[in-house]
């Protein structure tokens, strides 16, 4: 059965409860994708009846119907005070390397998988963040990644990234050869079928099923994780998230190498290129119900033994 959606006048913005840190709302969803639109259609009109300004990032603007103030994710950044994600933690970490440049806080409504990032269940929204736009939240910042590529000694591309950035090779699988240094000290060389550098947030993505340790979101730290490394001695290592990763490709590498972001963003890498990895400037503001709490969401995700007595 279909959903009435009124498309009567909004209240005024002075409805609006003035205590509240929210006044301009962004949403943003996965493209093309049917729960997420029915998610996006209920939000828009649950927040416009309410008096909130509400914008639409312009992917997914298009098929909620007429009347919707589109825009890019640019600007919900400049000009919203919150930003909702619709879908799971793909979409989550791709709205947020944008938006963890402007001073906004970012809530997500799980429509994914596992959903570590996003916390608001799609068909039952509105109690928990009726709460929250009246200022009942938590707030935690993630810190994020800036990955660089060096070729010559001339800076040939960059990116962000919130999980983790991965060296690995292009298209076939196969191992490459690099050197890794911390803080410009030389720590070993590798053979192996890439390395992934991940902050505490991305531990529990990409980092943790090549074996990687579980760091809690408040560690300032980074977890080097080698994929499939041909030294069997070798394993993970944490180091502080203010170090500078350097890892130089052997030039006996063949081509079609590259650095991933998020899994999202892919930077070329050529036999002889440095990549450097280390903690961006920019952070993450994620809104959380009030009482979140990260363990639970562990076992409620990863399936682990509760309480015996």
């Amino acid at each position: 059965m279909g959903i009435n959606f009124d498309v009567s006048r909004p209240k005024a913005r002075s409805s609006i409860n003035m205590t509240t840190k929210f006044h301009t709302i962004g949403l943003i969803g996965k493209p093309h994708h049917q729960g997420t639109n029915q998610t996006l259609k209920r939000l828009h009109h649950w927040l416009t009846m309410q008096g909130f300004e509400v914008l639409v990032e312009e992917r997914v603007a298009a098929e909620l119907g007429p009347n919707i103030e589109a825009v890019d994710l640019l600007e919900i950044g400049a000009r919203c005070d919150l930003a909702i994600v619709v879908g799971g933690d793909g979409n989550m970490l791709g709205a947020a390397r944008v938006l963890a440049r402007f001073d906004l806080g970012v809530i997500g409504v799980n429509r994914g998988n596992l959903g570590f990032l996003t916390d608001l269940p799609p068909d039952a929204f509105e109690e928990a963040l009726a709460k929250v736009l009246d200022g009942e939240f938590d707030t935690e910042h993630r810190f994020l990644l800036e990955a660089e590529v060096y070729r010559h000694g001339m800076l040939k591309a960059s990116n962000t990234a919130v999980n983790e950035a991965v060296l690995h090779p292009g298209k076939i699988a196969h191992m490459i050869e690099f050197e890794v240094y911390i803080d410009d000290q030389f720590m070993y060389s590798q053979r192996a079928d890439g390395m992934i550098v991940s902050t505490p947030t991305g531990s529990t993505a990409y980092a943790l099923s090549a074996g990687g340790a579980i760091l809690t979101p408040n560690l300032q730290a980074l977890i080097l994780v080698p994929m499939f490394p041909h030294t069997l001695s070798c394993r993970p290592i944490v180091v502080d998230a203010c170090s500078t990763i350097k890892m130089v490709v052997s030039p006996d590498n063949g081509e079609n190498l590259e650095v991933s972001c998020d899994g999202h963003v892919h930077l070329a890498v050529l036999p002889g290129d440095e990549i450097i990895v280390r903690r961006s400037s920019e952070r993450l503001r994620l809104i959380h119900p009030k009482g979140h709490n990260y363990f639970h969401v562990l076992r409620t995700k990863l399936g682990w033994g509760s309480k015996l007595f």
